[in-house]
């Protein structure tokens, strides 16, 4: 049986960024977790993305981070991928 590795990118981006960066992040398909955290690097929201799983599902979870992203200035984005 293959050994799913994970691997971990680090993104820092403007609020007024931060929705599409999410968006394109979760379209991009091997993406397994989402982690944004705050300029303290104090984690805001963190979750899970699963395959198959789009549109309605997201929606509360784009909702959030919308709003999240009027709070901020600048905010860190850690992406957890499937390593294939």
């Amino acid at each position: 049986m293959a050994e799913d590795k994970k691997k971990t990118e680090e993104f820092v981006v403007s609020g007024e960024s931060l929705l599409a960066k999410v968006k394109e992040l979760i379209n991009e398909g091997n993406v397994r977790r989402i982690v944004i955290k705050n300029k303290d690097n104090e984690t805001l929201v963190e979750f899970p993305v699963t395959i198959g799983v789009v549109g309605a599902v997201f929606a509360p979870i784009l909702a959030a981070v919308g709003a999240l992203a009027a709070l901020v200035a600048e905010c860190k984005i850690i992406v957890e991928r499937r390593d294939q």
